[in-house]
């Protein structure tokens, strides 16, 4: 099974994960929390800077500043048969400096935020303490099926 993956990149950046990397992510996180894992997904993953992203975040979460990651699920009409997800929009600078700032490896880090925003895509948040206990316990089990740390513990 195979996810389709529409990768934008509105932006000039440098270390990119390839594509092949962004379908492993994309691919072990839906497995693991899909009731139907043998059902496949279409997603957005958008890659922007820092403007971008603010304003984004501003209009949709009203927040004036940049952040690493936005999700936004799709809702899909009624009667309408569609597997498209939803959007993730990350934004390479402030992933960039996250990583730096938390000693973390930069793709390791690029890891985290896709799984973290496919999680979002399917329905987990982590709003109160006890949605994100469940939610960093799944992003953790994850990321350990791909031979990378736990990115909560201090670096």
């Amino acid at each position: 099974m195979t996810h389709v993956i529409d990768l934008q990149v509105a932006c000039k950046p440098t270390q990119l994960p390839t594509k092949e990397q962004f379908q492993l992510w994309v691919d072990t996180a839906l497995v693991a929390v899909s009731s139907e894992p043998s059902q496949d997904f279409e997603l957005t993953i958008r890659l922007v800077n820092t403007e971008e992203s603010q304003q984004l975040n501003k209009q949709y979460r009203g927040k004036d500043k940049p952040t690493n990651v936005l999700s936004f699920p799709f809702e899909v009409p009624d009667g309408v048969e569609l597997n498209l997800l939803g959007d993730l929009i990350i934004c390479i600078e402030v992933m960039k400096q996250e990583a730096q700032e938390q000693n973390k490896a930069l793709f390791d880090h690029w890891a985290h935020l896709v799984i973290h925003g496919c999680l979002h895509l399917v329905g987990f948040d982590h709003i109160s303490e006890t949605e994100a206990f469940e939610m960093e316990s799944i992003e953790i089990a994850i990321l350990e099926k791909l031979g990378i740390n736990n990115p909560y513990l201090e670096q």
